[in-house]
């Protein structure tokens, strides 16, 4: 589901009367969409980090600068902010 326009068309589902059954579904979609893309990010950042983790023990500059890259892209695409710990 576009997230985009997600909201508007909860907002077309809820303003006509007799559609509140399609209004929950509506809902339920857009919340296992975002449920979904989280997991999906997660998984991925963890993936990365561990070639990260893999290029600084090997000391390999060149694929530590990949893949940080790499993270720091997927990053900014989906919106997250990385946090340092």
């Amino acid at each position: 589901m576009n997230n985009n326009n997600s909201y508007a068309e909860f907002l077309k589902a809820v303003g006509n009367k007799g559609t509140s059954l399609q209004a929950e579904k509506l809902l339920n979609e857009i919340y296992w969409d975002l449920f979904l893309q989280h997991i999906h990010w997660e998984q991925t950042q963890s993936r990365i980090m561990l070639l990260i983790d893999d290029a600084l023990d090997q000391n390999d500059e060149e694929a530590f600068d990949l893949y940080t890259q790499q993270l720091l892209d997927i990053s900014q695409e989906n919106g997250y902010e990385l946090k340092t710990k």
